[in-house]
């Protein structure tokens, strides 16, 4: 099942014994969705590993990293498809169309997405449109940069003693700004012992979650993590993540 990677030079060892594993056909003409987990490319999941061989065609994200993409098939077509703030992007219309497109010419497309792709990665619309589209699709979850980001910093989401609850949050809605379908106030006032998990810097309101217990962990699970701390933080009875993001930019 591995063996492209001994094909590659890599050395036999514990990998080696996936050979024999029955991982699902990864099918022609068929997409799957693959979280890569937070940074770090061992956090991928294996069946998402096992997809990389097989593709054809990599449509990748911003937050993967490029020791990642280096694993995939070296025959694959990879196509980046990052979105970052301020800076020229592709539409997700154009990106979805593109998944379409090379599955109807028989190929075996993975759309590679940092954390999990349900999790605030736009996976629910592009699963919705290859749905309409008549494309066979596989979603292999990835461990969210909300839950791994943290844990790499050394921060739990949930304690007994603290934390009872997690609240995962967006920090910018579909044009971009601050999402106005969330009562922030009342999110925040309303969950005293819950942990707040917001995903993208909320820029415009910096000076806001400065008053909170806070902290920032950018370039969560690499080696350039940094754990940012708020002037509110002081007293950290409530850990609040901001700006959960995953590559070293």
């Amino acid at each position: 099942m591995f063996g492209w990677l001994r094909r590659r030079g890599m050395k036999k060892g514990h990998f080696a014994q996936l050979d024999a594993a029955q991982f699902p056909i990864f099918e022609k003409g068929t997409v799957w969705l693959v979280g890569a987990g937070p940074g770090a490319p061992g956090l991928i999941s294996l069946l998402g590993y096992h997809g990389l061989g097989e593709a054809d065609v990599v449509v990748y994200d911003a937050l993967v990293g490029t020791e990642l993409i280096g694993m995939a098939n070296p025959k694959a077509e990879k196509i980046y498809a990052g979105k970052r703030g301020g800076k020229p992007s592709p539409k997700q219309a154009d990106i979805t169309l593109k998944l379409v497109e090379r599955a109807r010419e028989g190929k075996r497309v993975l759309r590679l997405k940092g954390g999990d792709p349900m999790m605030f990665g736009r996976g629910g619309e592009e699963a919705q449109t290859l749905a309409r589209e008549g494309i066979g699709f596989r979603i292999v979850p990835g461990i969210t940069a909300g839950i791994g980001g943290l844990a790499y910093a050394g921060i739990p989401v949930t304690h007994r003693d603290t934390n009872h609850a997690v609240i995962f949050l967006t920090g910018h809605d579909e044009k971009g700004g601050v999402p106005q379908g969330v009562d922030w106030p009342c999110a925040f006032s309303g969950y005293l012992d819950a942990t707040f998990d917001i995903f993208c810097s909320i820029a415009a309101a910096q000076a806001r979650w400065e008053a909170l217990p806070a902290v920032r962990v950018p370039d969560a699970s690499s080696e350039c993590l940094r754990l940012l701390k708020s002037r509110g933080s002081a007293a950290l009875d409530v850990v609040v993540a901001l700006d959960v993001v995953v590559a070293c930019r």
